[in-house]
C-alpha cells in the first residue's frame, strides 16, 4: 500500500487536520463537513506507507478511511490542552461568530 494524501490544516480548530489522497483532492469530502472545518489550508503532501508513523493516527486507520469515505478527519488531541487555553478559544469563537 502506497498512498499520496494532502493534509490540510483547519483554520477554525487548533490541531484539526483533514487527509484526503493527493489525485482525488477534497472531491469526496461533505460539504457539511467542509462548511465545519473552514477553509483548508494546505499542510503538507504525504507519502503512506505500512509501518510509517504518524502522530496521531495509525496509517492503516487513515488508508482505510481514505478507501471507503474518501478522507480522514483527525481531531485535535483533548487531554493535552489547557482549561484555561480552551476557555479563551470558546470566548473567541464566539466572538467571531466560528
Amino acid at each position: 500500500m502506497k498512498i499520496i494524501c494532502e493534509i490540510y490544516r483547519s483554520p477554525k480548530e487548533e490541531g484539526m487536520y483533514l487527509y484526503v489522497k493527493k489525485e482525488e483532492g477534497l472531491s469526496r469530502v461533505p460539504d457539511e463537513l467542509l462548511k465545519m472545518f473552514g477553509k483548508p489550508q494546505q499542510a503538507m503532501v504525504l507519502l503512506l506507507t505500512p509501518g510509517k508513523k504518524l502522530a496521531h493516527a495509525s496509517v492503516e486507520k487513515v488508508a482505510e478511511n481514505l478507501e471507503e469515505k474518501g478522507f480522514y478527519l483527525q481531531m485535535p488531541p483533548r487531554g493535552d490542552r489547557d482549561p484555561d487555553a480552551e476557555r479563551v478559544r470558546a470566548l473567541n469563537s464566539k466572538l467571531s461568530g466560528r
